[in-house]
């Protein structure tokens, strides 16, 4: 189920398409208002390059209020693919969490001692996202 597993999708911008390799790379991609930088993050040969490009670029002004419908579109083009959508859907009524030890704790739940030292409950957005996705292609067949 992760962002950085290969999904590819075509998306458009007004009058163009481009494709998106990850949901990464669509996520960063979207970060930037500036073509230049997005292009160089959709041709990033891994979707670690792609967030690391990302994270470099400079920021779209309503960014914090449009991430997690960014979010949110990757994820409905990526679970279209067949073989994902059953992916997802064998998770069942699954609780999902996204884990980590990076301090993610906006995306995610980080599990290091630092945090879970200090009580951080992570807010697990793309947990929650996923299993919005789950559901809808629940109630969509």
């Amino acid at each position: 189920l992760s962002n950085f597993y290969p999904s590819p999708f075509v998306f458009k911008e007004g009058d163009d398409e481009f494709v998106a390799k990850t949901v990464e790379h669509y996520y960063q991609y979207m970060k930037t208002p500036s073509l230049e930088e997005g292009i160089g993050i959709l041709e990033a040969n891994t979707p670690a390059e792609a967030k690391r490009l990302g994270r470099l670029s400079y920021l779209r002004e309503d960014w914090e209020d449009i991430k997690v419908e960014v979010m949110m579109t990757a994820l409905r083009e990526k679970f279209a693919i067949p073989e994902l959508r059953a992916k997802l859907l064998a998770t069942g009524d699954a609780y999902l969490i996204e884990g980590n030890s990076w301090h993610d704790n906006y995306w995610g739940i980080c599990t290091c001692p630092k945090c879970t030292a200090k009580d951080i409950v992570g807010k697990n957005m793309l947990g929650r996202c996923l299993m919005k996705i789950r559901e809808e292609i629940k109630n969509d067949t």
